[in-house]
């Protein structure tokens, strides 16, 4: 049953089982700022976490910046081809480096340089070179020039964060020694490897600030059982019956087939059904079935009651059509919907009325992003 908060009812972990009363995690996981600032570490900062696209930075020293908890990283295209990260900290003060350069607009650089003292950095973070009142001592009485010790560049680099990809999308871990990506993204990697998603560019960003916590949002991104009462446009051209969620360690898939047939070259994988991904802790990618393109999602904690959500929608051509401009609104029109929705859950949770909720049977899916939190909780 569910556990009201009226002084009575203790709160559980969340259990292993579904069909235990207390398969759901505790409401305060969703409301409580000490848990927002915990998760900044035990999920944020252990997990492999998407960066960007690989598209948005195609030739050496394209570099965008990406903000994930109380960290901020460039994210660059190295002389050799790879792509790296670091944070955006300089090694002599600490000075945030660049400037907010989000992926839909990034710059090209032949080197880092930190603008307060000029320290400049190679694009694999490497201290290329410093100002002369680094190497001589002219301005300190109390120092000769030889008691000046040389800056080691290799110890005075930029800080790098791992950094990883399947297919174009660019993963980072904080972690010193995280789990590998093909790990944590299990069949996954395969999958999205196996079709051709570097072929398509980045056409459309909508971005939206949502008063709810992130993972009510993973979790109404997660099941569809509220689809046919809120989403009835979309659900008219799909067997909800038929669909199917799949679970796997670090992720879960939800399956939608499609009443009618799609022309192959309308979509870019072949099945006839829609697929949406969902990689732990808050990057989706969404296989539509409807258009020659993929969207992604980024689901970004800003507080315990707010996240922002990045749509990202890919396409063969940048220069949308008159049906994919369609589609990106019907897209839109399902993701005010589910705002919607999400928001409400989140004004009942933040009333204290609930301690604990209860799942349903097929919430399985959601059930695995509650078990996954609690796991990191507990770590």
């Amino acid at each position: 049953m569910t556990r009201w908060n009226n002084g009575r009812d203790e709160v559980e972990p969340v259990s292993p089982d579904i069909t235990d009363e207390t398969n759901a995690l505790p409401a305060r996981y969703f409301t409580d700022p000490d848990v927002h600032e915990m998760e900044k570490e035990n999920v944020f900062g252990r997990y492999w976490v998407y960066a960007g696209h690989a598209n948005s930075i195609p030739e050496p020293g394209d570099h965008f910046t990406r903000s994930i908890g109380d960290r901020e990283i460039i994210v660059v295209r190295a002389q050799n081809g790879d792509i790296e990260a670091f944070y955006n900290v300089c090694a002599h003060r600490g000075s945030a480096i660049v400037e907010e350069t989000p992926m839909t607009d990034p710059s090209n650089a032949n080197r880092i340089q930190c603008p307060y003292h000029l320290w400049t950095y190679d694009l694999d973070g490497e201290l290329a070179s410093t100002p002369k009142s680094f190497e001589d001592a002219r301005l300190n009485p109390d120092l000769e020039d030889e008691d000046v010790s040389p800056i080691d560049p290799d110890e005075s680099a930029l800080m790098s964060v791992h950094t990883d990809r399947i297919g174009p999308f660019v993963f980072v871990n904080f972690d010193e020694e995280p789990m590998s990506l093909a790990e944590q993204a299990g069949t996954m990697k395969t999958e999205l490897e196996s079709l051709p998603l570097e072929e398509y560019h980045l056409a459309r960003r909508i971005v939206s600030e949502v008063e709810c916590n992130w993972k009510v949002f993973g979790g109404n991104y997660s099941e569809c059982d509220h689809c046919q009462a809120n989403h009835q446009d979309w659900v008219k051209d799909l067997e909800l019956l038929d669909s199917e969620l799949e679970v796997n360690d670090y992720h879960w898939i939800l399956h939608y087939k499609h009443r009618e047939d799609v022309e192959d070259e309308m979509r870019i994988h072949d099945e006839h059904e829609a697929k949406f991904y969902y990689f732990w802790p808050n990057f989706t990618v969404n296989m539509y079935g409807t258009a020659d393109g993929y969207g992604t999602y980024i689901i970004d904690p800003i507080d315990e009651g707010r996240f922002q959500l990045v749509a990202d929608y890919y396409f063969r051509d940048p220069d949308l059509t008159e049906e994919e401009e369609t589609f990106i609104r019907t897209s839109r029109q399902l993701q005010e919907e589910d705002i919607e929705l999400v928001e409400r859950q989140q004004r009942g949770l933040d009333s204290g009325a609930i301690a604990q909720a209860r799942l349903g049977p097929n919430e399985h899916t959601v059930h695995r992003l509650h078990r996954l939190a609690q796991e990191a909780y507990e770590a």
